[in-house]
């Protein structure tokens, strides 16, 4: 069983995504938000999900508070720990302590997009495809090994909001799935790349847009 720690900010539906996904060899042990009001907190311990809270602005400084959220998380014993909507930028130190053991999800396919206001970028830059990607945590924003992407089209009359709705139905299912293969051991890390072996699907797949 694979111990696994959730940090969120907000309502955390990444989060619930990856919880009613049930996933077989996977345990929550905890869900954490430097957010005392974060909605997500309460809908885990209404599902009977240890919760805590860390507030960030009690800490003097960005690296005081994730020393003393490293603290929080590693007395959970994790084996894994997923950002799920959790709005921080983490130090060099607690990347490193959590390298290969951390996973974030990215609104953009990434390397295209890092940072924020990826689907009006998208938009901006008239892509016909958008999507978002699972990665390994670095201490570089954005830049950890991809793990998993889903792409979605980019359809006439999109604004930045219907593109984000319509990538985040696609984070609910690609988010688990990736934790789900973590769990599993259905890849591995090589020389800061993600190793998977190659489905007989995958080999005669092809996405195009717009379709011929």
């Amino acid at each position: 069983m694979k111990n696994i720690v959730i940090l969120i900010s907000g309502r955390g539906s990444n989060m619930q995504a990856i919880v009613e996904a049930d996933i077989p060899g996977a345990r929550i042990a905890a869900v954490i938000s430097n957010r005392p009001d974060a909605a997500g907190l309460a809908w885990a311990a209404a599902r009977g999900i240890h919760t805590a809270v860390l507030d960030h602005k009690a800490f003097a400084s960005r690296e005081a508070f994730d020393t003393a959220l490293a603290d929080r998380i590693d007395s959970f014993a994790p084996d894994l720990v997923v950002l799920a909507g959790f709005m921080r930028i983490l130090s060099a130190g607690f990347t490193r302590h959590y390298q290969g053991r951390m996973l974030n999800v990215h609104p953009s396919l990434l390397p295209a997009f890092t940072g924020l206001n990826t689907h009006q970028r998208a938009l901006d830059a008239g892509c016909m495809l958008a999507g978002c990607t699972v990665h390994f945590v670095t201490a570089e924003l954005d830049h950890g090994p991809i793990v998993a992407q889903g792409a979605v089209a980019i359809l006439p009359g999109d604004t930045a909001q219907t593109l984000a709705q319509r990538t985040l139905a696609v984070e609910h299912q690609l988010y688990p799935a990736a934790v789900h293969d973590f769990v599993s051991g259905q890849f591995t890390l090589c020389d800061e790349r993600v190793i998977r072996p190659v489905t007989a699907q995958q080999q005669a797949g092809r996405l195009l847009s717009p379709q011929p």
